[in-house]
């Protein structure tokens, strides 16, 4: 676990870098007026719709939508994780990110950094001898033998573990004996006074983490040597669990991944790569876990399972389906894939081609297809007893899918199959709890702390994070269809106080305290950039969209951030500001007032009713008599 980056270090950081020299290192820009242009990294396009604002330090494609300042760049272009990022953007001045703790966590951290160290030294050891031992003749011709190039095998990093007991001690070093053992490279048998390498006379698979660090390795035999394949033991930088081998290659190989393919081993992944299939994933020694798939549907929507065509394929299929089931958010695919007997997909596709095992891949089973034809597999479905059968099996089931809309679904189709109405399927909702809090509780809003942001890679992680702030909007009690709609009024306020944050200062407490007390979610977002701005009025607009990125309203925030002000003068903004203001609470009071007007011609008013009329009723007054 990594320690927190302070977030002074993170705004300092920003204020130091100007976001034109960090794109422009990455790819061609042309000055248009006050702004750089040119074509989206992100995304395919003939004509630029990529902006980059000097003044704002903001980026912005209004093509494909995706904006934020110099360290969301550098995260999305190089594909690195937040602490990466970081560190990329310290170098650039000759910067170190402060540790914050010298306690028992800082010495975890740096024993782990010892451990990435020695486990590369291992890795450029490994390969040193698949290009120089004298017994590197057996591996190149098994590699050979399997098709693979030697540029596949470089890609890869696959190397050689020499016969020999103590090769890799060695060369590493025997002061550095424990540190080894510690990383899993060695075995050590006290009770026999013998310390020997874990890998010995194998083609050795090194096991990259997210980050392009080396933290384990697969070892494949070339005897008859048992097990065929070895890999390390789990330590503390290896969770077999949580990794998966070729991740880290797919993600380099394919700047966007829509789907990925989890094979079973490393030469499987490896086989299709040199096929020019880049997408496919090993799992290390076991079954795909909760940990792999949540890790998976955070980097692209589709996941497909490949697996042999016999029963133990079959029944691994189930135990997959089983895990993939409570992870089904609306949006996600899973689909399973099952060879012919006999091939895996190593084998097959040197025997078919890469055109037709793609083929294969797109015509996977999609999960609720494959849910229904093993749980039907030994039913009679033209009998009232196979149908009911197989909807005690499939409601408990399709119950652990969380996604609405997809659950939905698979109730319809459960529906189709057992010919029972589809309310059947439907569980009755139950009555809600009783609710302590007001149902008119104002909004509350906090800028998100970003100095322990993880963008949902999974390796970098600072300790428990605070939910970044998430706006929800107050309850609309008088529901006015002018206070629902997006107001132009409000929209243009948030533009213009993101442009200039110190227009904050120039807003009196009983205007914001107003906007807090309406109904419409942009009020209460104007409200809490307001109170966080009067505490902060000099942040630029870069490090405050940062700081807004994880919340709800990040995207509207980058968006209305984007767009240019034709007007200017710093006065005529002032008043179009304040303007904006008194016609927002101005036009949702009428709106209101209707409300409750039209209200009281139909039925009785509650007194908090009559009482609020009263006073829009006396506040108009005090307006028109101004």
């Amino acid at each position: 676990m990594a320690g927190r980056i302070p977030q002074d270090f993170i705004d300092d950081l920003l204020h130091r870098t100007d976001i034109v020299d960090v794109v422009e290192e990455r790819i061609k820009l042309k000055r248009t007026g006050k702004n750089y242009s040119g074509l989206c990294p992100f995304h395919q396009e003939k004509t630029p719709s990529f902006s980059v604002n000097p003044d704002k330090q903001f980026y912005y494609c209004f093509g494909c939508g995706a904006g934020g300042n110099a360290l969301g760049f550098v995260m999305e272009y190089d594909r690195l994780e937040f602490r990466e990022a970081v560190e990329t953007l310290a170098k650039r001045h000759g910067l170190e990110i402060p540790a914050q703790s010298n306690g028992p966590q800082h010495r975890a951290d740096k024993e782990r950094q010892q451990s990435y160290a020695l486990l590369q030294q291992a890795s450029d050891y490994y390969q040193q001898q698949l290009r120089e031992h004298p017994e590197r003749d057996k591996a190149v011709d098994y590699l050979k033998q399997r098709g693979l190039s030697g540029s596949i095998a470089k890609r890869f990093g696959i190397g050689y573990a020499p016969p020999g007991w103590d090769n890799l001690l060695k060369h590493i070093g025997t002061e550095q004996q424990n540190k080894l053992d510690d990383a899993g490279m060695l075995i050590m048998k006290p009770e026999q006074k013998r310390t020997y390498d874990r890998f010995r006379d194998r083609i050795m698979f090194p096991i990259i983490d997210m980050r392009g660090r080396t933290i384990a390795f697969g070892g494949r035999v070339l005897t008859d040597e048992k097990p065929k394949y070895l890999n390390s033991p789990e330590t503390h930088t290896f969770k077999k669990h949580e990794e998966l081998y070729g991740l880290y290659q797919a993600r380099q190989a394919n700047r966007e991944l829509h789907r990925v393919l989890i094979v079973e081993g490393y030469m499987d992944v490896v086989a299709l790569a040199q096929f020019g299939i880049t997408n496919a994933v090993a799992t290390l020694g076991t079954a795909t876990s909760a940990n792999h798939l949540q890790r998976l549907f955070k980097l692209m929507p589709e996941v497909v399972f490949c697996f042999d065509g016999d029963n133990a394929g079959r029944q691994a299929a189930q135990r997959a389906l089983e895990t993939a089931l409570p992870l089904m958010e609306d949006g996600r695919q899973a689909k399973f894939l099952f060879l012919p007997d006999g091939e895996d997909p190593d084998s097959m596709v040197r025997s078919e081609g890469t055109e037709a095992f793609n083929r294969r891949v797109d015509q996977a089973l999609p999960l609720s297809e494959f849910l229904f034809d093993s749980l039907s597999d030994s039913l009679d479905l033209e009998s009232g007893e196979g149908r009911a059968r197989l909807s005690a099996l499939a409601v408990p089931m399709i119950d652990k899918i969380p996604g609405q809309v997809f659950q939905q679904l698979m109730r319809q189709q459960l529906s189709e199959i057992s010919g029972l109405e589809r309310q059947f399927f439907t569980p009755k909702a139950e009555p809600s709890p009783p609710s302590a809090a007001p149902q008119n509780s104002a909004p509350s809003h906090r800028a998100p702390d970003y100095s322990d942001y993880d963008p949902g890679y999974g390796d970098y992680d600072a300790g428990p994070a605070e939910p970044p702030s998430s706006f929800k909007a107050r309850t609309n009690r008088h529901r006015p269809a002018a206070a629902l709609a997006t107001t132009s009024n409000g929209a243009r306020a948030l533009q213009l106080l993101l442009h200039n944050p110190k227009l904050a200062l120039k807003v009196d407490l009983e205007t914001s305290d107003a906007l807090g007390s309406l109904q419409h979610t942009e009020q209460g977002l104007l409200k809490a950039l307001i109170e966080q701005l009067r505490n902060d009025p000099n942040i630029p607009t870069a490090i405050l969209l940062l700081q807004w990125r994880d919340s709800d309203y990040g995207p509207q925030l980058k968006q209305l951030a984007s767009k240019e002000l034709l007007i200017s003068s710093g006065e005529q903004r002032e008043q179009e500001f304040l303007g904006c203001l008194e016609q927002l609470l101005r036009q949702t009071r009428e709106a209101e007032l209707d409300y409750l007007k039209e209200k009281q011609q139909n039925q009785q008013l509650s007194s908090k009713d009559k009482k609020r009329l009263t006073e829009l009723l006396l506040a108009g007054q005090r307006r028109n008599h101004r």
